[in-house]
């Protein structure tokens, strides 16, 4: 479940997702199992969206590997595979994992400590903690 296109200058899901994907991400997360029906029917009021189209959608959000499909009767029951803190995080990790392979480790890990000045204390302690870790293991 790798996404290829991470979108810098979005917010929230829609730097993984298109517009449509992350409010059905959004909203199965919240639901944890939905039918396409269910799902047009909680997007309504923000936007009428024909059923096709959600279809579309979430089939299309089910062969990229972040929905599962069952059926129960003649329903077809939509779930994430992860939940959406799982999901975060794999996709943090593996962005942080590209820039480091792209621009190296020294730079990348310098960015990421400026970035921290505006932190609490418990994260950098957090941190401190996990270095003397890594630095036990060598």
């Amino acid at each position: 479940m790798k996404i290829n296109k991470f979108k810098v200058h979005e917010k929230g899901l829609n730097r993984f997702f298109g517009p449509l994907e992350a409010r059905i991400m959004e909203l199965l997360w919240e639901k944890e199992e939905l039918s396409i029906k269910k799902v047009q029917l909680y997007l309504e009021p923000d936007k009428t969206v024909s059923f096709n189209t959600v279809m579309t959608v979430m089939n299309r959000l089910t062969e990229k590997g972040f929905l599962q499909k069952r059926h129960e009767g003649r329903t077809s029951l939509y779930a994430p595979i992860l939940t959406k803190d799982d999901f975060l995080n794999r996709q943090s990790k593996e962005l942080t994992h590209e820039l480091m392979d792209e621009f190296g480790s020294s730079v990348v890990v310098n960015h990421m400590l400026d970035a921290l000045q505006n932190v609490d204390e418990g994260l950098v302690a957090k941190l401190e903690q996990k270095i003397k870790d890594l630095k036990k293991d060598r």
